[in-house]
């Protein structure tokens, strides 16, 4: 008799257990390009946000709960994104998207996000087209037309204002190109446009048209393969202009695509330079990264997916002990003004847009980033 009864505890007891090991995981999706040929960038994102994602959990997670990134390959294909979203919010214990590597990436996943009312959070976008697309799109970084501003401001101060601009032959593409035209009207300046297909290979063609329009300063909006082919190729032909880029192309990819060549090439950055171990968050990110085992230097790329991810771990933590969609979809559009060492968002009902900063740096011969 006696047996019997403590068999049912131990049966109770067990079950028990596995319910709370069910329960505490509190999973995160992603669809990222892991492979392609924008498959660094698409890494970084998924490596920044792990690394912190491991420290969060190494010191208890949140609430007792570990977070678990799912990251679903996209190829840098938007069909295949729009295809990896349908699989993830399937899953209703995935409770948000996170780290969706460009605009084009993230249109595509939106019908499902609005349906599902899951958060989607910190895509690798200052596009506006993502920002105006529902109630559940979160971003922590500067518009494009911030950084366009940034930019346009730099060189136009300089008196450089004879600008052509590379860019995608695509509704962002000449968005942004519309928004380098607009910032330069205020110096009675219009700049050239070079468009380009996405995920192609530039031509010669293509080259011809940068060199017919005798730039100052070549703007470039696209990703860092165009920009790397656009620069060998104009060093062939003995050409060589001063080069600035959208922080979408990424400037540790730049760097690393095309060695000792991206030496001068000025980018945007949304988020400070690694290096910068004086900002407490930027300092926290890269321990967070060498904790993760990686005995190379943190992207740009991979600290501002670790910022992101301390973020949306701050709306965890405020989402109380059961954390949903809804629950984390309200504690982050409440979250207000936050710092996160050195990095400040500010998310209120109604506008889910929290990031601004923007600073020009520029790629030494070595790939370091200088500001």
């Amino acid at each position: 008799m006696l047996g019997d009864k403590m068999f049912r505890i131990f049966l109770l007891l067990l079950l028990l257990t596995a319910g709370s090991a069910f329960s505490a995981e509190i999973a995160v999706g992603q669809s990222a390009p892991l492979t392609g040929g924008n498959a660094d960038l698409g890494n970084d994102i998924r490596n920044g946000a792990l690394a912190y994602f491991k420290k969060v959990n190494d010191a208890g997670g949140v609430g007792g709960h570990t977070i678990k990134l799912v990251t679903l390959d996209d190829r840098n294909d938007a069909k295949t994104a729009g295809e990896n979203t349908g699989k993830l919010v399937a899953d209703d214990s995935v409770v948000a998207l996170f780290g969706y590597a460009s605009s084009t990436l993230s249109v595509p996943a939106m019908p499902a996000v609005a349906e599902k009312k899951i958060p989607f959070f910190a895509p690798f976008t200052g596009a506006d087209t993502i920002r105006k697309q529902n109630d559940y799109v979160y971003t922590i970084r500067a518009t494009y037309a911030d950084e366009i501003e940034k930019i346009i401001n730099f060189w136009g101060n300089l008196g450089s204002t004879r600008v052509t601009v590379l860019h995608y032959d695509d509704a962002v593409g000449k968005e942004n190109f519309a928004t380098v035209a607009k910032v330069l009207q205020k110096f009675g300046k219009a700049p050239v446009s070079v468009a380009i297909a996405r995920n192609v290979d530039l031509t010669d063609a293509n080259i011809q048209a940068i060199i017919a329009s005798d730039p100052n300063i070549l703007v470039v909006t696209t990703l860092y393969a165009p920009v790397a082919q656009m620069v060998r190729k104009l060093k062939a032909a003995g050409k060589q202009y001063m080069v600035t880029s959208l922080s979408f192309a990424g400037a540790s990819q730049i760097a690393k695509a095309l060695g000792p060549d991206a030496a001068g090439i000025s980018v945007a950055l949304t988020v400070p330079t690694p290096s910068t171990q004086s900002i407490p968050v930027v300092k926290e990110c890269g321990d967070a990264w060498a904790a993760l085992g990686h005995k190379d230097a943190m992207s740009v790329t991979a600290l501002e997916a670790c910022i992101a991810a301390k973020v949306l771990v701050e709306g965890m933590r405020r989402a109380g002990k059961d954390i949903t969609r809804a629950s984390l979809q309200k504690a982050l559009s409440a979250i207000g003004r936050y710092d996160a060492g050195g990095y400040v968002v500010d998310f209120k009902p109604g506008f889910h847009h929290g990031g601004s900063y923007v600073s020009i740096a520029l790629i030494r011969a070595s790939g370091e980033l200088r500001n």
